[in-house]
Order: C-alpha cells, then sequence, then structure tokens
C-alpha cells in the first residue's frame, strides 16, 4: 500500500534488529529502490547496500522533513529508539530519543502527509496490569523505557485526532531473531543464549529460571507489521496505535531445554541482574484478540519451531 503524499518508504533506526529485517521484506513487496533505509552511522560505515541509504537523525525534524519532500515518501516505519535495558542507563537520552524522535516523525507526518508505523511494546505494562495483559487496562509501567512507549501511543492518538494523520502501532514482545544482533533490551538473553549454546556450549542467563515472558519469532513480528501497514483503515478501531498481538510465551528454563535438545551437552546457569526487575514488572501473556478480530492476526512460529529456525539461521550464518 502506497502513502499518501509519495509511494516511497523511509525506515529510521534501518540498522537495528527489527529494521535490518523489515528493511529487507519492504524491499522485496515494494521495490528496493522504493524503500531508503536510515540510521545514525554514515554510508561509509556501513559498507555496501543493497539499496537507498541516508544518514539520519531522527531528533532534527527539519531534515526528515527535507527528506520526505525531497524523495517523495508516503509512508514512514519509525523504529529508532533506545531499548529497555540501555535506556535504563541513561533515562534522559532515552526520554530525548524515544520521545523527541516520535515528535519529529509525527511532525514530518503532518506536514508533509504520511502514514506511520512506530511501534509500542510490553513494557507499558506495569506491575499492577494483569498477568495476561488485555487490550485496555490501566498503564503504570516502572521503566523510563515504558513511559516513553506510554507517551508515544498517547502523541499518536492526539495527532490523529487533530491533525487526521494515519498512525499504527503494535506493542512488540520480547523479539527473536538471528540476522542481526539484539539491541539492549530486557528479553536479549532469548536470543543471545543461542550463539552461545552453538558457540559455547553455556549461557549464564541474567534473569531467572521462572521468569516468564511473551516472546515472538522476528518472522512473525514482521509479517504483523506489514499485515497491520495494509490493513484498510476502516477495519481498524481505538486500539491501533498500540496493538496486543497473540504471541508465545515461555520461562527462561524451557527455553534453555527446548535448546539442550537440539544441542548436545548444553548447559545454562542462571545469574539475575538488573534486568530481572524490569521483566518481573511485564506480564507474562498476552490477550490478542482485538488484532486478531480486527486484522486477523495469529502467529505461525511456536517454541519448538522458533528454537530449530534460529540453531538452523545461526547454523548456516556462521
Amino acid at each position: 500500500m502506497s502513502g499518501l503524499s509519495g509511494d516511497k518508504i523511509l525506515v529510521t533506526g534501518a540498522l537495528g534488529q527489527i529494521g535490518t529485517e523489515l528493511v529487507e521484506a519492504l524491499r522485496k513487496q515494494h521495490g528496493v529502490s522504493s524503500v531508503i533505509a536510515s540510521d545514525l552511522r554514515s554510508v561509509d560505515q556501513v559498507g555496501e547496500s543493497e539499496g537507498p541509504y541516508l544518514k539520519l537523525d531522527v531528533l532534527n525534524t527539519d531534515s526528515i522533513i527535507e527528506v520526505c519532500k525531497n524523495e517523495g515518501v508516503g509512508t514512514v516505519y519509525h523504529l529508532a529508539a533506545l531499548l529497555s535495558a540501555t535506556g535504563e542507563k541513561n533515562p534522559a537520552l532515552c526520554r530525548k530519543v524515544n520521545v523527541g524522535g516520535t515528535i519529529s516523525v509525527f511532525e514530518a507526518a503532518r506536514q508533509c502527509s504520511m502514514r506511520v508505523f512506530t511501534p509500542s511494546s510490553i513494557a507499558v505494562f506495569g506491575p499492577d496490569a494483569p498477568k495476561h495483559a488485555p487490550q485496555i487496562t490501566d498503564l503504570n509501567p516502572t521503566t523510563v523505557y515504558g513511559e516513553t512507549k506510554v507517551e508515544g501511543e498517547q502523541l499518536a492518538k492526539e495527532y490523529e485526532e487533530t491533525y487526521g494523520i494515519d498512525i499504527r502501532g503494535i506493542r512488540y514482545p520480547g523479539l527473536i531473531s538471528y540476522k542481526a544482533p539484539a539491541g539492549g533490551g530486557t528479553t536479549d538473553y532469548a536470543v543471545e543464549i543461542f550463539e552461545a549454546a552453538l558457540n559455547n556450549g553455556y549461557y549464564d542467563c541474567f534473569v531467572r529460571p521462572d521468569t516468564r515472558l511473551p516472546m515472538l519469532y522476528m518472522d512473525d513480528a514482521i509479517r504483523a507489521t506489514l499485515m497491520l501497514m495494509d490493513e484498510p483503515s476502516e477495519n481498524l478501531g481505538a486500539s491501533k496505535a498500540g496493538y496486543n498481538i497473540d504471541c508465545f510465551s515461555f520461562t527462561a528454563e524451557e527455553l534453555a531445554n527446548a535448546i539442550a535438545k537440539e544441542v548436545d551437552g548444553f548447559k545454562c546457569d542462571f545469574s539475575p541482574d538488573v534486568r530481572q526487575n524490569y521483566a518481573d514488572s511485564w506480564p507474562d501473556s498476552i490477550d490478542g484478540s482485538v488484532a486478531k478480530e480486527e486484522w486477523n492476526w495469529s502467529p505461525e512460529f511456536d517454541l519448538d519451531a522458533m528454537v530449530k529456525a534460529m540453531l538452523d539461521g545461526l547454523s548456516n550464518k556462521q
């Protein structure tokens, strides 16, 4: 689906865990030259690119507007952000990048008549939310990262109501992939453990063995993102700025055991650190019934399928 003011697509944070695979999927769907990847790194730091790439600071609103006008951008996938574990180490920078960058993109969308996808997160839920998190509940996160995601959802609704901008988002659970390194999130253990299993036969996990969190394999996350953006507006309701989506939940120990079935001799110890506190404030599972009803979302990967896909992908990559 093309955008309003132009047919091209801009992806911010394109070198991150999600951006790497989303750019690839968008270029398959829309053509390589139609998708402009952007991030903070300069072109010479990125190396050979298979399509258009720009160095772009999302805090520079004028630069975003200039790019979108000059390139004929109609849709922005705004992925640039500091993730949970990284953000808690520098709260001021987390707020600056996550909220300031979102406002920059929304302002550009207002001036250039563009559609926007901007991800939310299960970090919007606080410890007072039900452990099976519903679509609608009080959002009282205890992390700065979570606060920025709540503010992002509120800003999206404000810009849609005030300016008529089509802004959509998904409350991503923990995302698991092998194509790009994890980006400093609380659920990074569910990514790091695979490479450690193959390379060392051992992993020291930074959360307790009984820590249960909602997770999604990256192939499903990308598919959900594209499905949501392709859905006609009239089918989407009040939750469009931050949909819960069905995913699967497992404990850290269940993940380690599933890997041990596939990797002979793999052992995992558990040494919880400060990230345990963030994990404890989040739900165990997600009610994605609204997304299922409004745009027919359901995941394809469960724990066993994800484990096999990750091990196969990493083995072929090495």
